[in-house]
């Protein structure tokens, strides 16, 4: 999956926002108001920071080369996941869902309500 492949994604997802909050280097995939991805463009290397369930991370990690603590994020929450590894674009795809999900579960009933979710 390739960067622009990757935006495709995100954005195809209900209610999903692009924005870069933190200077033109950063992109921010959200979800109502809340990030689920976070892609920072001068790394050489095209990696992505993804939410995760904490009691999943240790294992993911352990298994996974390509997926390490969160980048500048909280360790126990986020990975940052290299997307030029051996990966399998299925697999990369369940880690953003995954993402998408875990913050779609946590926004207020009223908020996913607005949303249409």
């Amino acid at each position: 999956m390739n960067i622009e492949q990757f935006r495709d994604y995100c954005l195809s997802k209900k209610s999903v926002t692009e924005d870069a909050p933190f200077g033109e280097d950063w992109v921010t995939y959200r979800i109502g108001g809340k990030i689920f991805a976070l892609l920072y463009l001068r790394d050489p290397v095209f990696k992505v920071n993804l939410k995760h369930h904490p009691e999943e991370n240790i294992e993911l990690r352990e298994r996974y080369p390509e997926i390490e603590p969160g980048y500048h994020m909280n360790k126990r929450h986020w990975n940052t996941v290299n997307f030029e590894g051996n990966l399998r674009l299925d697999f990369l795809k369940e880690l953003i869902d995954h993402s998408y999900q875990a913050v779609l579960e946590n926004l207020s009933k009223t908020k996913r309500r607005k949303l249409g979710l």
